[in-house]
């Protein structure tokens, strides 16, 4: 059972707006999955915690004992990395949720990477909300 390398995304058109999550998952450096969800309407920064739970469940599911979790949003990056504190109420269940699901791995590093790095979680987190919109 060898470690996950996961690029997340949420995307949020209007803040809060219809939202949507993107997730891509790869082992040894081959693409094992991708995830495209629409959320409903919330904010961007909610948006980015649902997509590190859908990324850490499917871990799980998956037995990963080792992840690299990548994300744009360095606002997530830091409050999980506790260089800063949640304060947001809205936010905290979701970060307090993400925390317990991170307990169930070995080891875990959450990267904050350029925007342009993480093309791929964003291109499915918007194809999400543009697919919700035309049904």
């Amino acid at each position: 059972m060898s470690g996950l390398e996961i690029y997340i995304d949420g995307a949020s058109k209007g803040n809060p707006g219809h939202s949507g999550v993107g997730i891509v998952i790869y082992r040894d450096g081959q693409l094992l999955k991708q995830i495209s969800s629409y959320i409903g309407i919330t904010t961007n920064n909610i948006a980015e915690y649902t997509a590190l739970i859908f990324a850490l469940e499917e871990s799980l599911l998956l037995k990963a004992k080792v992840l690299k979790v990548n994300t744009d949003s360095q606002l997530l990056a830091r409050q999980v990395n506790r260089v800063y504190k949640v304060k947001h109420p809205g936010i905290l269940s979701l970060y307090e949720r993400a925390i317990r699901l991170l307990s169930g791995f070995e080891k875990v590093a959450v990267n904050h990477i350029p925007r342009e790095e993480n093309t791929c979680a964003d291109k499915l987190a918007t194809k999400a909300i543009k697919e919700a919109l035309k049904k």
